[in-house]
């Protein structure tokens, strides 16, 4: 017995009295009637069916202060989706905002999405986001 049959053996261990012959099942396939989840649905939509509330709420922000973003992130705490228009804001509160939410949205492991010019969607993990908005205007 070689040193490659001896490590073989060694991780996968040979049984003797197998043999392949003797094993001859077959499995018939059926598809399923529903489209199959990928790991990350199955997950998200276990969780989200057993936490959400029929009476949950999107809440709708235009701050006008970076002190806002404090208010915001308590809703995100409690559960609920968040969209905030940035348009009210100078640039640099604006940018600042952002941070700030991005900060809260991924400890609570959440989403955070543009869905527009300086509008942003913000969920916590609680609620699934599915889809994706392009924002480019489709001339190229």
């Amino acid at each position: 017995m070689g040193l490659m049959d001896k490590m073989k053996n060694f991780i996968a261990p040979a049984d003797d009295e197998y043999e392949d012959d003797e094993v001859t099942e077959e499995i018939e396939y059926r598809p399923s009637e529903t489209k199959p989840l990928s790991k990350y649905e199955e997950t998200n939509n276990a969780k989200v069916r057993n936490t959400v509330n029929a009476d949950t709420k999107m809440v709708l922000f235009e701050p006008r202060t970076l002190e806002e973003a404090e208010e915001i992130a308590a809703h995100l705490k409690q559960r609920q989706a968040v969209v905030v228009n940035l348009h009210r804001l100078q640039r640099e509160y604006a940018q600042r905002t952002m941070d700030f939410l991005t900060g809260a949205v991924f400890a609570l492991d959440g989403k955070i999405q543009k869905i527009g010019h300086n509008v942003i969607l913000c969920s916590p993990k609680s609620i699934g986001v599915d889809g994706e908005i392009s924002l480019d205007n489709g001339d190229e």
